[in-house]
């Protein structure tokens, strides 16, 4: 639309309104989806679903968009493989045999080094840090309760900071689909401003180093210090299939099967990188270095296993094949997400939020803005992926409607999708670190909320700081 108006808006307020209302990100990026093509289509809806699924189908004609949903795929693939290897069994008792645990504090640095050493999947730097620490937390009488904050903490905040996993992937899809020109740089830019994310990474740090304990921590830590690991009350969400997958027969516990594969994919991406940008790192493709970067880690992993005799080729395969259908969910968010992007920019959505704002609110308005209302949504919605598909097509083009720098703008809508995610109590990594924590949910809810608002207020501060220098 050459002039757009305030129509434009209706689509992702509708996914907004639905994402509240429902909690089905799926359910709401269709709508949205839906509703902007029903727009397009002079406001007949069965034309709308028409165009809303070739819409959809369009999104794989983009290579870049192509290769981020087969990304989600492979590190799938990846994460199943590392799992069956044994080389999560073999990490923990690597670290457990050289007793490099010997107190309190060292079990909640050891927890807090995990989760940002281990930063190929939220989920996974859940299970495998919580796996790792849960045994020294209960032997040195530190809560559960901590120790859930602490992986919390360092999942979802370390991952967006990482640009060489899923979440970098995701969120260069989407920027890439906005027509953003160089979207690696800006994505690396962001990530000095992501200050939610940054402010829970080190608050967690100071509060493992000063033995900070606010509300609820401190009453769980006293409760834990007189040997009383749960409240009478609490019912510990704990999957021992989830947190402590069976070992399969004759797979021995080799911390090699995990370490190797994931460091090879770490390294890899620079020089991923530096092919596809003919030598300049910034100009690499980054939906095509991660692509790439996993692929060698989950050769490198095949070829481990082969070598060992641990299985077969067929094995293998259906290994990565189950590993790969656990995150079609995320794939599938990823679809819609690129949809709706491409057709809310097709709206001029941003630009008519942008031309409507402008010279109405002062600069150091609109980055706090952004933030909150991130927040807001990924609270309600308990995800922060979903979170990205919406705000991400409404900021950038805003951005640069205002003549704005991107890279604020981005660094906002994520960081408020990490916050409100943090806090909410229907989050899949909130519900996951309770499991891996094997603590009571809305108890590790509780004793998280105060640092997590904590951080919160400083990123909004500073957001505000930040845009009045814009």
């Amino acid at each position: 639309m050459s002039d757009p108006t305030w129509i434009s808006i209706l689509p992702p307020v509708l996914a907004i309104v639905l994402a509240i209302w429902t909690r089905q990100v799926y359910l709401s990026l269709a709508g949205g989806l839906w509703f902007a093509w029903t727009i397009i289509e002079g406001w007949d809806p069965v034309a709308g679903a028409g165009a809303a699924i070739d819409g959809t189908i369009t999104v794989f004609g983009d290579a870049g968009d192509a290769r981020v949903i087969i990304f989600t795929l492979v590190i799938g693939a990846l994460i199943a493989t590392v799992e069956a290897s044994g080389g999560v069994r073999g990490f923990v008792s690597l670290l457990e045999s050289n007793k490099w645990v010997d107190s309190a504090k060292r079990s909640q640095l050891l927890a807090w080094i995990a989760g940002v050493v281990i930063f190929i999947e939220s989920n996974i730097t859940v299970l495998v840090a919580g796996s790792v620490a849960r045994p020294l937390f209960d032997r040195y009488k530190t809560s559960r309760e901590k120790l859930a904050y602490i992986i919390d903490s360092t999942s979802a905040p370390i991952c967006i900071l990482i640009p060489m996993n899923a979440w970098g992937a995701y969120n260069l899809g989407i920027l890439d689909g906005l027509g953003v020109e160089n979207a690696l740089s800006v994505f690396l830019q962001s990530i000095l401003f992501n200050f939610y994310a940054i402010a829970a990474v080190i608050i967690t740090f100071l509060v493992i180093i000063f033995d900070i304990n606010i509300g609820p921590m401190k009453r769980a830590e006293e409760r834990t210090k007189k040997g009383q690991l749960l409240w009478p009350d609490s019912t510990p969400m704990i999957d021992e299939e989830v947190l402590s997958p069976a070992p399969i027969e004759g797979v021995p516990a080799r911390a090699r099967n995990m370490i190797l594969p994931i460091a090879a994919m770490v390294l890899f991406m620079p020089l991923a990188l530096f092919i596809t940008g003919d030598g300049d790192f910034l100009e690499g493709s980054g939906s095509t270095s991660v692509l790439w970067s996993v692929m060698v880690g989950l050769g490198l992993s095949w070829v481990l296993l082969r070598a060992q005799r641990i299985f077969t080729m067929d094995e293998l395969v259906k290994v990565a094949l189950k590993g790969a259908g656990a995150l079609v969910p995320l794939a599938l968010i990823l679809l819609l997400a690129l949809a709706l992007g491409d057709v809310v920019k097709a709206l001029g959505t941003g630009v008519y939020v942008a031309q409507v704002t402008a010279g109405t609110m002062p600069n150091f308005v609109y980055l706090p803005l952004v933030f909150i209302v991130s927040g807001g949504i990924a609270f309600s919605t308990g995800t922060s992926w979903g979170t990205f598909a919406i705000m991400l097509p409404i900021a950038v083009p805003a951005a640069a409607t205002l003549g704005l720098p991107l890279a604020p703008f981005v660094a906002a809508s994520l960081a408020g999708g990490i916050f409100g995610d943090h806090c909410s109590p229907i989050s899949d990594t909130t519900i996951i670190s309770s499991m891996a924590a094997a603590t009571d949910h809305i108890d590790h809810v509780r004793t998280q909320l105060p640092y997590a608002l904590t951080g919160g207020a400083i990123a909004a501060v500073l957001f505000a700081i930040l845009g009045a220098t814009l």
